[in-house]
């Protein structure tokens, strides 16, 4: 995992798994670096090739985190199983889904 900070923006990139074992940690570095300032933080999940309920519960949390700081979180282009789970629970509804031509440069 791999975290740039930006004027009013966080980019996280390089994550290959979102499960048990990493998902308090994800949500633990973004607390540890996220000012009054960062009204975005941006998940690039381009390379993701595992995502479980614990790590679909660290981007709710995250999500949830920054919609009371007036802010948003955006998952950037998602790999194809990242997707599936999302449309399979729905929360493509809920999270903010980007796709674009070019992924993070992380």
């Amino acid at each position: 995992m791999e975290i740039e900070t930006d004027t009013g923006r966080l980019r996280i990139g390089a994550i290959r798994e979102l499960n048990q074992s990493n998902a308090l940690a994800l949500q633990g570095s973004v607390n540890a670096v996220l000012t009054d300032a960062v009204k975005t933080i941006e998940l690039d999940l381009s390379q993701t090739v595992f995502l479980d309920s614990h790590g679909l519960g660290a981007l709710i949390a995250l999500r949830n985190m920054m919609g009371r700081r007036k802010g948003v979180v955006r998952l950037l282009n998602p790999s194809r199983l990242v997707e599936q789970v999302l449309e399979l629970t729905r929360l493509h509804r809920v999270l903010d889904i980007v796709k674009c031509e070019e992924s993070l440069a992380l």
